[in-house]
């Protein structure tokens, strides 16, 4: 997996410009049945893929932390929501709630996740290709096969499957 990740970053920039395109054209005309076609490679991929032996979007980025990921979270610690902020989160530079650092302080060095069951949104839906009209993320699709394995081969055999 070390392997697959330290060739993931170049594999991702070597393919970004044809993904690009293929994405422009996604969004101008999707087919009629994507988002079952999403679903299934998302489906596929994750029997495949197993998270816990990568990890690699908790070590290198950070979820956004929403008002009810705020609640739930600090509920699960016990804490009053502001001494959770002020603790874990920071304001980015779009105003929103993210960790004040990564890899993230909720990860484990077995690479599971100590808050798991209450984790932000963000996480529960990465790598957000089985996400309803996926023609609309492709922006952040672009950054996610970059940084998640699976993420590149749904996009790979996307691109197979759909005609150009």
């Amino acid at each position: 997996m070390e392997d697959l990740l330290k060739s993931l970053s170049q594999l991702a920039k070597d393919k970004h410009n044809e993904n690009k395109k293929f994405f422009a054209k996604l969004r101008k005309k999707p087919p009629k049945k994507l988002d079952y076609l999403m679903q299934e490679l998302h489906d596929a991929e994750f029997e495949r893929t197993d998270c816990l032996e990568c990890a690699n979007c908790c070590k290198t980025t950070g979820p956004l932390f929403t008002p009810k990921d705020i609640t739930r979270i600090s509920k699960h610690f016990r804490m009053k929501e502001q001494a959770f902020i002020d603790t874990y989160l920071r304001i980015d530079e779009d105003n929103d709630y993210v960790l004040q650092s990564v890899p993230c302080t909720f990860l484990g060095a077995d690479n599971y996740c100590s808050i798991y069951e209450v984790r932000p949104k963000a996480c529960r839906e990465f790598p957000h290709t089985d996400r309803k009209k996926f023609q609309q993320i492709s922006n952040l699709t672009l950054k996610n096969v970059a940084m998640c394995p699976a993420a590149f081969n749904i996009v790979e055999e996307m691109k197979r499957r759909i005609p150009k």
